[in-house]
């Protein structure tokens, strides 16, 4: 058998985390609308989704600070248990926190497919022990049968010799089970039956495993089972939300010593059901729903410190899934939320009245991040600014979740650079239509001719040439177009090529690097002595490894 492979390990891991989140927000709205059980509301998919991107995210910003495996494992965990949303995010974080400390804390010598066998039943034993009330034909039961078909594969061998097992079949067993699994809950639970579908949090876990077996055997999984899939129903007979049912979902993080949890459980599981907490060393995901909103926060109190407190009205949110609720938009002005990728940015952003996402380079901000910006600002319409290429995926994501509530129109504008965003915010005009207004900004950003320097950390081959560390790199529209030795000479060519079309404003963006501020000065000068009739205007913005960002309009 092979043994854990810890520098490929991660590698490994990082893919998997990059193939599940594309594939959880491949079937997000497939999955939502399966979503009857516990509650038909309709966001199942979306809450798994965002609970994995939210444990992606902080795995890639530990791996890309250059944390080993261990700690970019535990950065995992750690980032599932506080970015879980929902009853199915809940589970979730506990399924995939187990999965990675099982892998974290295994000898290097263990064959990694018993490794893997073994963290997934530690996974589904976790996750069982996590809720209240466990219920067959739901998540837990998908995965019950995806560790089982693990563990027998590697107790009997399967016919595959001891020599050969690998972690590819036992993810493909698991993996196999847990779609036929699927396939059979509409037999445990009769509201499953009755609506006509198999589990969304079921199908949410076969997404998991399926992205796994892709990673590992680079196969793609076999034609799905039919799911059903309809239109979410305001009420489903024999379904949690019923007049006696409770009304509201109440999620929060908690910071509790391990033994007052004990006590929190049994008080809250008093209090109603479907009843969730997840977590340890300090910190809690707790997940209830109740018809005393306040008793439940109470008991978080008395266990330690809640915090990040979320309250949900399932009827509300019931009749928004099914489109019934035809409640007009806020009366709250258009708000802007911006990613900012530095202090003095953040400052600029906010000055000009923009909800600020902090952000910079390996800190790229998740779906999540995103989502509650846009939902802090209580306004009918938003303009979405993510102000970096990778961002705009993210941002857009979180702005179709967003809609679905019925109460915001979000549009997202797909800035690649901060000074795009800086440009696109000085045209903004809440007095306009929301079209115009978007239009008129998109335009600005997409005529905003950007570039940058910064200093070159690894010796790599570029567009403009091989580069050694401490090189200087000019950038023009995302690409490497300039190494040199001097930053002056290197940021001032750059200037001229952006200038070469022509322009009228010339921004630059002095970042957090010792001279940095000097620097911009000096190519301020070198704007006006070469181009009198071009507007320059310098601002500090604090971002790192970007001594200058400069853009032309």
């Amino acid at each position: 058998m092979e043994q854990v492979p810890h520098g490929i390990a991660l590698d490994t891991i990082l893919r998997f985390v990059d193939i599940g989140t594309d594939a959880l927000s491949a079937a997000r709205e497939e999955i939502d609308a399966l979503n009857v059980y516990p509650v038909p509301d309709g966001d199942t998919g979306t809450n798994m989704f965002l609970t994995f991107s939210a444990a992606r995210d902080a795995l890639r910003e530990r791996a890309e600070s250059g944390g080993d495996l261990g700690e970019c494992l535990a950065a995992f965990r750690r980032g599932a248990l506080m970015g879980a949303r929902g009853n199915s995010g809940v589970i979730l974080s506990q399924m995939l926190g187990a999965v990675a400390a099982q892998i974290e804390h295994a000898d290097p010598g263990e064959p990694f497919a018993r490794v893997m066998a073994q963290a997934l039943q530690v996974a589904t034993d976790a996750s069982y022990a996590a809720v209240g009330e466990p219920v067959e034909g739901t998540m837990l039961t998908v995965a019950r049968a995806a560790s089982d078909a693990a563990l027998a594969l590697v107790a009997a061998d399967a016919g595959v010799s001891e020599g050969t097992l690998r972690a590819s079949h036992v993810f493909s067993a698991a993996a196999a089970a847990a779609r036929e699994a699927l396939t059979r809950t509409p037999e445990q639970l009769d509201v499953l039956a009755r609506a006509g579908v198999v589990d969304a949090g079921g199908r949410g876990v076969c997404v998991v495993l399926d992205a796994a077996e892709r990673v590992l055997t680079g196969r793609l999984p076999v034609a799905e089972p039919r799911t059903g899939a309809p239109r979410i129903p305001v009420r489903v007979p024999g379904g949690d939300l019923t007049a006696e049912g409770p009304a509201y979902e109440v999620m929060y993080l908690l910071e509790a010593e391990d033994p007052s949890v004990s006590k929190l459980r049994a008080t809250l599981s008093g209090l109603g059901d479907s009843l969730v907490v997840v977590g340890g060393e300090g910190l809690w995901n707790v997940h209830v729903h109740t018809d005393d909103v306040g008793a439940a926060i109470e008991a978080g109190m008395a266990a330690g410190r809640p915090y990040r407190l979320r309250v949900t009205h399932f009827a509300e949110q019931i009749a928004q899934a099914a489109g019934r609720l035809d409640a007009p938009f806020s009366d709250t002005p258009r708000r802007i939320v911006a990613v900012a990728a530095g202090e003095g940015l953040t400052a600029l952003f906010r000055e000009a009245g923009a909800v600020v996402v902090p952000a910079g380079p390996g800190r790229r901000p998740s779906t999540g991040q995103v989502l509650q910006a846009i939902e802090e600002t209580g306004a009918g319409e938003v303009v979405v600014l993510p102000n970096d290429p990778d961002s705009v995926r993210v941002a857009e994501i979180a702005a179709r979740t967003a809609e679905e509530s019925g109460q915001v129109r979000v549009a997202v504008i797909p800035t690649h650079a901060q000074v795009q965003g800086l440009a696109a915010l000085a045209v903004h005009e809440p007095g306009r239509t929301f079209e115009q207004d978007v239009l008129e900004m998109t335009a600005t950003a997409r005529h905003a001719r950007h570039g940058a320097v910064t200093i070159a950390a690894r010796q790599a081959i570029t567009m403009a040439g091989p580069c050694e560390p401490g090189d200087v790199l000019g950038v023009v529209e995302g690409d490497f177009a300039v190494v040199g030795q001097d930053l002056y000479e290197v940021a001032t060519g750059i200037l001229d090529r952006l200038l070469g079309a022509g322009g009228e404003l010339v921004t630059i963006v002095a970042g957090a690097d010792p001279g940095a501020d000097e620097l911009a000065a000096r190519c301020a000068e070198f704007v006006e002595a070469g181009h009198p009739h071009v507007d320059v205007v310098v601002y500090e913005g604090g971002q790192e490894r970007y001594p200058l960002l400069m853009c032309v309009e």
